[in-house]
């Protein structure tokens, strides 16, 4: 038993099945012809989530760890006590519970983006993507317009602990020198 063709054959006008098979082929090959346009955009969002993959861990993971065991200590140690330490407190409390969030948020979304970074088929919600981004940038517009700008009011009323913070934060970034070296 064969398949039926697709479209009947005319036997009267065999040069129309020609032509009919001509306008399918091309049908196909507009849509193929499409696909180096599509490649960039592909190409490029592999290129974003792998990049952002490493990036996250690298650097937003450890710009909170920093902040939390460097910066966020020593404006506490150098407020003023009574209520300006309780401002910084809760400054303090609302921007860790910010970092445990959008870290949270990550991790869900992490699988999913490695997936896109090695080319593969992901699920990944856009309205999570969009979430993650909008609250790390009210994040990080606290931190410059609120946070910051209170830390250096309160570390540089003595320059020695400003001096400290910044030796801290110098050490910290220093590499480890071998010991076999």
């Amino acid at each position: 038993m064969s398949a039926k063709p697709q479209n009947p054959v005319d036997t009267d006008a065999p040069l129309t099945n020609f032509s009919h098979c001509h306008a399918g082929i091309l049908r196909h090959l507009d849509d193929f012809g499409q696909l180096p346009a599509l490649l960039e955009p592909a190409q490029r969002l592999r290129q974003i989530a792998e990049r952002f993959v490493e990036f996250f861990r690298e650097a937003v993971f450890e710009h909170h760890q920093e902040e939390e065991r460097e910066l966020f200590p020593a404006v506490l140690a150098s407020a003023a006590p009574g209520a300006e330490r309780e401002r910084v407190q809760q400054m303090v409390d609302q921007l860790t519970r910010e970092h445990r969030d959008v870290e949270a948020q990550w991790k869900r979304l992490e699988p999913q983006i490695k997936k896109l970074a090695k080319g593969q088929p992901a699920d990944v919600d856009p309205q999570d993507v969009r979430s993650l981004v909008a609250q790390y940038q009210a994040h990080a517009r606290f931190e410059e317009q609120e946070f910051l700008p209170l830390s250096e009011q309160i570390l540089s009323r003595n320059s020695d602990h400003m001096a400290a913070l910044g030796l801290s934060l110098h050490m910290r970034h220093q590499p480890a020198f071998l010991s076999h070296i």
